[in-house]
């Protein structure tokens, strides 16, 4: 049982000694060392509460917390996204003044709400663990308080996500009201054997769930804080927010929403008919999500504002994975985010190799005769750019067939198809900075710096990428 719980009691305590060792040796080194470790023995206790006996939970804590393969396999998500991101930290906060040793335990508390929310079976816990990952996000996204532009972010994060947490309370509330419980599966009987107090109110809460939600992931029409904040917050900090933050909302989405879409058939109540109306919904969410995210970077000069209306469009991609209401779409899900993971944070960091400042916006034209000067930085930026299409060999092609895939077999036909389209659209706003890289005739004169770091990473996530291209079904097996 001390295994099952070893991830989030090991982070916990690794949370409370670096406060602690910030607050008496105050050393840099020692905080980022510290952190480094913390994030490996964590790693290491998922690996070996991985498949782990849950048989003798206390029924205090089974009915709370779930433990199995898929919140094992999140955490693991979490922490790689953590790790890369950390290793780059020390480096990238020097060179923009701002490197303050409450960085890492604002980042270690945040994927401690991250896994609150992946392991969580009762709407309490998710809560508090979105609140926990939000309250972290929002001080990180303004961390570089000298800059005007992420404490501008900083503060439209708190507004806008305060808002969103208000639709979410409030939906919670009303899914108890209707229920009489906030657990999971108590909530889902009592859809299944039609045990409802009032049917209006469940419907409403679980749309205020999803729209409160919605702003999390930043899908259509929640989605205009995105480019704001990942545009004024640490390059770094978007990488981190856009990955391990949209996986723990697409774990709260698998937990929740998609066990009642992937359980109609067994409805036996009167509110049927909405719910499959739900689904509806939700796909057309999918739809406007990645057309308008597509569609609108393509007319972005600012790359961390491209890359972050491309964020939008993934998780329009994502939101497939829900909509097909089938195993195979969870499974879908699972796998983009762990090759989104490794193809955001790489191509976040292209943008940061070429941050010389907190004030430098990098353009298209950063960009241009670059594989002249720099042609390993170059050639790994284009890995994350192919795979971000999603061509083929790159781990972006098996994630886009698996949630097609799903959602076909889910009978949404037409989605696909709006999908290959957002796809397509999507070919010219990424293949433009190879273009520039490779064929321009004019060269930036922009300095690249700290690349022994960034190198190390971006050749990590290029490696991860082509392995998972190529030899997907060790992923896929482990997610079974």
């Amino acid at each position: 049982m001390l295994f099952t719980f070893l991830p989030i009691l090991s982070l916990t305590a690794f949370i409370l000694i670096i406060i602690i060792i910030e607050a008496i040796v105050k050393n840099k080194d020692i905080v980022y060392q510290s952190t480094m470790v913390a994030l490996i023995c964590v790693g290491v206790s998922i690996v070996l509460s991985f498949g782990k006996n849950i048989d003798f939970l206390p029924p205090f804590i089974s009915n709370m917390l779930s433990f199995d393969k898929i919140t094992a396999f999140f955490d693991m998500l979490f922490i790689i996204s953590a790790l890369l991101t950390v290793y780059l930290t020390k480096s990238y906060l020097e060179r923009l003044y701002a490197h303050l040793t409450e960085f890492y335990p604002l980042l270690l508390t945040s994927i401690l709400g991250m896994m609150l929310i992946g392991h969580s079976k009762n709407l309490l816990v998710l809560f508090i663990g979105i609140e926990i990952m939000s309250i972290c996000f929002y001080a990180l996204s303004g961390f570089i308080r000298t800059d005007i532009k992420a404490i501008e972010a900083s503060m439209k994060y708190f507004i806008i996500g305060s808002f969103a947490t208000g639709f979410l309370l409030f939906g919670i509330s009303f899914i108890y009201g209707a229920t009489g419980s906030l657990d999971y599966q108590e909530v889902f009987q009592a859809i299944m054997y039609n045990q409802l107090s009032n049917d209006l109110y469940l419907l409403i809460g679980i749309s205020l769930l999803i729209i409160g939600l919605g702003f999390k992931l930043a899908v259509f029409p929640f989605h205009q804080w995105a480019p704001d904040v990942y545009t004024g917050a640490p390059t770094i900090v978007s990488g981190f927010m856009s990955t391990a933050g949209k996986a723990a909302g697409f774990i709260a989405l698998i937990s929740f929403v998609s066990r009642i879409l992937m359980n109609l058939e067994f409805v036996n109540s009167s509110i049927y008919g909405n719910l499959v109306n739900f689904q509806y919904i939700i796909a057309g969410i999918s739809a406007l999500t990645m057309l308008i995210g597509n569609i609108t970077a393509l007319v972005q000069k600012n790359i961390k504002r491209m890359l972050a209306y491309s964020s939008i469009a993934h998780a329009g991609y994502m939101l497939m994975g829900i909509v097909a209401g089938n195993y195979a779409g969870i499974k879908g899900i699972a796998f983009y985010l762990l090759a989104y993971t490794f193809m955001q944070i790489g191509a976040f960091i292209a943008v940061a190799s070429l941050e010389s400042d907190s004030s430098t916006e990098v353009s298209l034209a950063h960009f241009k005769g670059l594989a002249k000067k720099q042609p390993l930085l170059s050639a790994l930026t284009a890995v994350m750019m192919f795979s971000l299409v999603g061509l083929p060999p790159f781990a972006g092609f098996i994630g886009k067939y698996l949630l097609f895939k799903s959602a076909i077999e889910g009978g949404f036909l037409w989605l696909t198809i709006v999908a290959i389209i957002a796809s397509m659209i999507s070919i010219y706003y990424y293949i433009r900075i190879i273009i520039e890289m490779y064929f321009s005739q004019e060269e930036s004169t922009i300095t690249v710096v700290h690349l022994k770091y960034n190198k190390v990473v971006m050749i990590i996530c290029a490696a991860a990428l082509i392995a998972l291209g190529v030899f997907p079904n060790f992923i896929l097996n482990l997610i079974n």
